[in-house]
């Protein structure tokens, strides 16, 4: 399967720490987030990857290479302006047939990925997002599904949400859903594509770890979390 990471984020709310770096290379205890997230990857049997690149994309491209050091191929994709959520993974997607893992590149998750792959294997969805409870879930995409896991209502980033249950960012989407992007076109995933699939979304809820690191608060909450659970993560402190 085809892994697609969301890299090109700035990060203006974690500046100053952003101000020479993408939002995705920011360093959890020694080593950036996105390294993290290719050794996740590798872990879980994902070896072919493509990484959607906007800010500073020479600062990740220096860095992975062509990711054989992790023991990967990662292919890179740079938007000369914006084209949003949507907009990148289609565009890394083009001559892709089969289904894709998305991935946001600037959060931190131990999330289980072959769980949500198999999860929508078994469902008649397009897209499947992976979902959790959080005590604010005002910042982000809001979740309410039945019982099987199907969508029936998606609120992106509500003054008033209907759930504690919010998108972590990742998703198991078929080729279908992506063709649906117009190409070179600024276009999102919840604002722009998951409203025209309604009735085809499922959510696998997990009690996974997971921080977005929107902020530097919660950029600083991460490293403690992960200095008190090194082994958890994988890293030797």
């Amino acid at each position: 399967m085809l892994a697609v990471i969301m890299a090109g984020g700035i990060g203006s709310r974690l500046r100053p720490l952003t101000d020479r770096i993408p939002k995705p290379m920011v360093r959890i205890i020694d080593k950036p987030v996105l390294e993290y997230t290719v050794e996740h990857l590798k872990s879980s049997g994902i070896t072919d990857i493509a990484m959607t690149l906007c800010y500073r994309p020479s600062v990740i491209t220096r860095h992975f290479r062509d990711g054989s050091k992790w023991g990967v191929n990662i292919r890179y994709f740079t938007e000369e302006h914006p084209l949003g959520t949507a907009g990148g993974v289609a565009l890394a997607t083009k001559d892709y047939d089969g289904p894709v893992l998305v991935v946001s590149g600037d959060a931190f998750t131990d999330i289980d990925y072959g769980q949500l792959v198999d999860f929508h294997n078994r469902h008649d969805g397009v897209v499947t997002l992976a979902v959790k409870e959080v005590l604010n879930p005002s910042s982000f995409g809001v979740v309410v599904a039945d019982r099987e896991g199907k969508i029936l209502r998606f609120q992106e980033k509500p003054e008033a949400p209907v759930s504690n249950t919010v998108s972590m960012g990742v998703y198991v989407m078929d080729k279908a859903a992506l063709d649906m992007v117009p190409e070179n076109t600024k276009y999102d995933f919840a604002k722009d594509l998951f409203p025209r699939l309604k009735g085809k979304l499922y959510a696998m809820k997990t009690d996974c770890y997971w921080s977005d690191i929107g902020t530097l608060s919660s950029y600083y909450l991460t490293n403690n979390d992960v200095a008190l659970n090194a082994k958890r993560f994988g890293f030797c402190l």
